[in-house]
């Protein structure tokens, strides 16, 4: 049986690496964020989500290297073009793939020794801190909800992991989506061209991803 912790030891306790971002409205929505855990974008199809998302990864990839797997989408031309929106270019420290397994197709090889999923991938040394997963839909067949801490963040413990996730009835959707909401540290709930922000480092409040659109939804 796992040994009791003190107060000290609790507070004594080794924090994250923290999340760097130039002073902006994201790192105040964000607050205190280390690298460890995951976050969650989610919203209805065509309110920005991709998009808000992108741009999120082109302000962390100024202090961390990004990868971003385009399980969804892939990286064909309408992909490419909402990088291009997002304002990435050749000179931001950013990876792409398409589609990966999260976790080991062979039953015979741990997660952590194939290279070829998602676990083994990002278990290499000198591999990206920052992984964008979009989108969750994606892996609802081959993984259960619960997996997400018990075979995901949990063999990637000093890994930020960003899911991106559709909506249905104004909740992350499919079920894994859902249960990495409840999971998630920090939370960007996308209506509209907005970003609502919920994070358990402080912060929080609303990103407007495109000023005069969003305007034009809301009513501004």
């Amino acid at each position: 049986m796992a040994r009791s912790k003190t107060t000290k030891n609790v507070f004594d306790k080794r924090k994250g690496k923290p999340v760097e971002l130039l002073p902006s409205a994201l790192k105040d929505a964000i607050g205190n964020a280390t690298i460890k855990g995951c976050w969650i974008v989610y919203g209805a199809e065509k309110n920005g989500k991709s998009w808000f998302t992108l741009k999120m990864v082109k302000e962390l990839a100024r202090f961390e290297r990004v990868h971003y797997i385009s399980a969804e989408e892939g990286l064909e031309d309408s992909f490419q073009a909402a990088m291009k929106r997002a304002g990435i270019t050749t000179a931001d420290d950013i990876l792409w793939d398409e589609y990966l397994p999260m976790f080991s197709d062979d039953p015979n090889v741990d997660d952590k020794d194939d290279p070829e999923c998602i676990v083994g991938k990002f278990s290499k040394q000198r591999s990206a801190n920052i992984i964008v997963i979009d989108n969750l839909t994606m892996y609802a067949d081959e993984m259960k909800p619960s997996e997400i801490k018990k075979r995901l963040t949990k063999a990637l413990p000093n890994k930020l992991i960003i899911f991106v996730a559709h909506e249905e009835r104004k909740e992350p959707a499919p079920a894994l989506a859902k249960h990495a909401k409840k999971m998630a540290h920090t939370i960007f709930h996308i209506v509209g061209l907005k970003a609502i922000v919920t994070s358990r480092f402080g912060g929080g409040g609303e990103l407007v991803i495109d000023e005069e659109k969003c305007e034009i939804y809301h009513g501004g």
